[in-house]
């Protein structure tokens, strides 16, 4: 049982690396991930690495293709548009539904994030504020109670972290910290037609700032923090 848990713990934390790295933009659109690296990168048996990925391909992640192995997704502009209205039918209900209900603790947890995003922002740390942005809205989703809402949550955050990545027009700051206070301030002044408004002027803003490609990131290193100590 013991060796079981471990290897869970194992599995978790490649999954958890990989899902976190492609939301932070540390991965690029269209890149290889090989079993071999990723065991080497981890520390882990490559038998842990290949059910990671399984469980990343199952959650579309990543693509897990016959006789040519996982790469992180690269989607078309044209899958924008499916994204961000799927992801409008979602946070828009929930936003309606956290209206004028969250706790004074709750708000006041929302607020921090937003705060340590804008700080991440003003010293320039890129994949800490994309961090911090995703944990906004999952956390949105979170607090609505609602696991199918969170779960589709989960898989449209790294989707919508590739296209940002690929298609997002330079000098544009990806998921706007001010955006985020504006949010809060409407849920917690209660109507909820407000709410789910500001959450559709939000996601709209953000599609709307998709026009150019590409980017680039590299593989090397990128799971450091994520390796067993020796």
């Amino acid at each position: 049982m013991r060796r079981a848990r471990s290897a869970d713990t194992a599995t978790d934390r490649v999954y958890q690396g990989i899902y976190q790295a492609i939301v932070e933009h540390r991965l690029a659109p269209g890149l290889r991930l090989r079993e071999e690296e990723l065991a080497e990168s981890f520390g882990v048996s490559r038998t842990v690495v290949r059910q990671a990925l399984q469980r990343l391909a199952a959650d579309q992640v990543i693509e897990l293709q016959h006789n040519r192995g996982a790469q992180v997704p690269q989607p078309d502009l044209a899958q924008a548009a499916s994204v961000f209205a799927a992801r409008q039918v979602v946070e828009c209900e929930i936003a309606r539904q956290l209206a004028g209900r969250l706790t004074p603790a709750q708000l006041a947890a929302l607020r921090a994030l937003v705060t340590a995003e804008a700080e991440a922002l003003q010293r320039g740390d890129h994949a800490t504020a994309v961090r911090l942005s995703g944990q906004f809205h999952r956390e949105l989703a979170a607090l609505g109670g609602n696991p199918v809402f969170l779960r589709w949550i989960d898989e449209l955050l790294p989707i919508t972290s590739l296209l940002i990545m690929l298609y997002q027009r330079h000098g544009h700051p990806g998921c706007v910290a001010h955006r985020h206070e504006d949010l809060v301030e409407a849920l917690a002044s209660g109507p909820p037609a407000r709410a789910a408004a500001e959450m559709r002027r939000h996601l709209q803003e953000l599609a709307r700032s998709l026009a150019q490609a590409p980017a680039a990131a590299a593989l090397r290193d990128v799971f450091a923090p994520y390796r067993e100590p020796a």
